[in-house]
């Protein structure tokens, strides 16, 4: 009786597997026929993807102590160069803070803005996290690359202005504002 139990209960469950889709899944198919496919990405010596070695050096070029860059803000409508700069350090975007936008404050769970007291509320936390560079917030998006020379580029779109940033000078056809600032000789 009880053999016959487990047997009935057995059959049972592969036929509820079999039409509950308890079956290997099926891979998507785009309407064109096309399977999604993997790729093995090569690493480095250091186990790094090309992605993840970029991302590294970009964090060791902008925080490099002392380093100059050059930046340039050029029209998208004329391609003139509208401001040169150098920058000592790194251009940093507004985005960026030194501290989350809110925090929830004690056992109460009260959200609050950065600069209002707490008093004796207890612990504060916040669900930011900080960032590689060490802030919160967010930078405008850009892409960077180094050029074949080992130079640094980094380049913004925005509206009528592109920002390209760069570790070495860049020629450009002429610049409306140079903000360097020249030595006067006596």
């Amino acid at each position: 009786m009880i053999v016959k139990r487990i047997c009935l209960l057995t059959i049972s469950i592969g036929i509820i597997c079999a039409f509950s889709g308890c079956t290997t899944p099926r891979q998507p198919v785009a309407s064109s026929g096309v399977k999604p496919t993997q790729v093995t990405v090569p690493l480095n010596a250091e186990g790094r993807t090309i992605e993840q070695e970029n991302i590294r050096n970009r964090l060791l070029m902008d925080n490099k102590i002392g380093s100059i860059k050059h930046l340039y803000v050029i029209s998208a409508y004329s391609g003139q160069t509208l401001i040169y700069s150098t920058v000592q350090g790194k251009v940093t975007s507004s985005g960026k803070r030194l501290s989350p936008t809110s925090v929830v404050v004690g056992a109460s769970g009260e959200r609050r803005r950065p600069g209002f007291a707490a008093g004796s509320a207890g612990d504060m936390v916040t669900d930011e996290v900080v960032q590689d560079d060490g802030s919160y917030g967010s930078s405008i998006p850009y892409l960077y690359w180094w050029d074949t020379k080992g130079v640094y580029h980094q380049h913004y779109i925005s509206g009528g202005q592109i920002i390209h940033i760069s570790d070495q000078p860049v020629t450009v056809k002429g610049i409306i504002i140079d903000m360097t600032v020249k030595e006067v000789s006596e």
